[in-house]
């Protein structure tokens, strides 16, 4: 798949103000510090489209990328930021939530953690979440460059078996420095689109 235009189109805090155009969506949820901006940026190859922070929970409101007048790549507000008080935390849940809750076009979600270290408990909670919604998952191990040779195959062990995927979900390692997992993340993402234009 080649990017040729990628754009934040639509910024929403509730339903009506959703995309009506009926194009498929993919959503990334993950840590607030798990790296979402990069992981967009990476995929759509553009190097500011979505503003990194070095303050986590910059993220405050669910963001429609449009791309190639096919699809969106939704960013929603990180999890698991100890600074966010409890009142934001549950609107972000709530908004979360009523996106998940009736969304059709929805065709599969990328959660993003941090490939140094265990599925932390808020990650685990996730994705039973999205499980409890029926949906198709893959787990994106971002932050890959940063691990050695002799740690990746036993980093990897410890995800799933922490994490415990069903069938139909998987797994890439990701890296936004070295494109690691770039093709492989397109990739679904292309033949899912394909499959709702047959």
């Amino acid at each position: 798949m080649v990017i040729k235009e990628a754009n934040l189109d639509i910024i929403a805090t509730r339903r009506s103000q959703y995309p009506t155009d009926g194009r498929v969506e993919f959503l990334l949820v993950g840590r607030s510090n798990v790296g979402k901006s990069s992981f967009i940026n990476a995929i759509l190859s553009r190097k500011n489209l979505a503003y990194t922070s070095s303050r986590p929970g910059k993220t405050q409101t669910l963001n429609f990328y449009g791309v190639n007048g096919q699809f969106y790549l939704i960013d929603v507000p990180g999890y698991g930021y100890a600074a966010t008080d409890k009142k934001t935390q549950a609107k972000f849940g709530m908004m979360i939530e009523e996106y998940l809750a009736k969304r059709d076009v929805l065709k599969r979600v990328f959660l993003l953690i941090d490939f140094r270290h265990k599925p932390s408990e808020d990650d685990l909670l996730m994705y039973n979440y999205l499980k409890y919604y029926n949906l198709p998952v893959t787990v994106v191990a971002t932050k890959a460059d940063k691990v050695t040779g002799g740690k990746k195959q036993k980093n990897l062990k410890v995800i799933l078996d922490t994490l415990d995927l069903v069938v139909g979900d998987d797994l890439v390692v990701f890296s936004s420095v070295t494109k690691l997992g770039v093709k492989e993340v397109l990739k679904k993402i292309e033949d899912l689109v394909e499959m709702e234009t047959i």
